[in-house]
């Protein structure tokens, strides 16, 4: 099974990724970006992500984006793919998930996670590793509603279902409580494809 896993960013994917991969250890992790900043340095020699957009010419970019799409789907195995539905440039908002690109990613399924902009804000502060622009929560929530958009979009495209996990309205008990409900839930999904039919 191939899932893509969406979310605003300082939501914790990678938090809930660990925990997948702590139960289903065979599952494969493959972010995206990275896969195309690997790419990109052996055709273009790039060397960070804002140079990808700087430097490689718009038609060559998107067909880093293709390549690192072929790439993923290629691989065997449950693969589960961190990206972005929608990434927030110059005020507005640009597909991370181009009908072109996530048809050749071929997902069976889409995860969005969504959480109260205020966990959002409070997880970013607390990440002194990360410089992001400040947002205030409804420009969060305003990014979490274009994800929405954007997942059925591209979920339209590769014809693959779209599952929402919302944690709005539904504190943490404990620390990392969001990031392990999540990660069940993406177990259960990977599991649930590996029973016979």
């Amino acid at each position: 099974m191939r899932i893509i896993l969406v979310a605003v960013p300082g939501s914790g994917k990678t938090t809930i990724m660990g925990y997948v991969k702590k139960k289903l250890p065979d599952v494969q992790i493959v972010n995206f970006g990275d896969v195309m900043l690997e790419i990109s340095r052996k055709k273009y020699g790039i060397e960070n992500r804002d140079d990808m957009r700087r430097k490689i010419p718009v038609e060559e970019y998107r067909k880093v984006q293709e390549e690192a799409a072929d790439y993923i789907a290629s691989l065997p195995g449950d693969v589960i793919v961190d990206t972005h539905a929608s990434i927030k440039m110059m005020g507005g908002y640009y597909p991370g998930l181009p009908d072109r690109v996530v048809a050749r990613l071929k997902p069976d399924s889409i995860v969005l996670v969504e959480y109260d902009p205020k966990d959002i804000l409070e997880r970013r502060r607390g990440d002194p590793t990360r410089f992001r622009d400040v947002e205030t929560e409804e420009e969060i929530e305003l990014h979490q509603m274009a994800n929405r958009y954007y997942a059925f979009a591209a979920a339209n495209a590769a014809e693959c279902t779209v599952h929402i996990i919302n944690f709005r309205g539904r504190p943490q008990s404990r620390p990392f409580e969001h990031a392990e409900i999540a990660a069940d839930y993406i177990v259960n999904l990977l599991l649930s494809s590996r029973r016979p039919r």
